[in-house]
């Protein structure tokens, strides 16, 4: 049972959400050999202001060990 949370800036239209989502989805099913009705995919957006407090210190920072694809930026450079 995949559930996939992506957080991103605001601005991507409904149509891009929708084939990101399936794009996740159908890698999902490929990699780990799930059924589609397996697999749920949430999208929060997020103001820029607020991504540093919102995101990127709860959940890159506060879950350092647990991502498997680290960011190249640093908001505090």
């Amino acid at each position: 049972m995949p559930h996939v949370s992506i957080k991103m800036i605001e601005g991507r239209t409904e149509e891009q959400k929708q084939a990101l989502a399936a794009v996740v989805t159908q890698t999902l099913i490929a990699t780990l050999g799930c059924s589609d009705a397996s697999v749920s995919v949430v999208i929060e957006d997020f103001a820029d202001k607020d991504w540093t407090d919102a995101v990127y210190i709860p959940d890159i920072q506060g879950h350092a060990e647990t991502i498997y694809k680290k960011p190249g930026y640093d908001p505090f450079e």
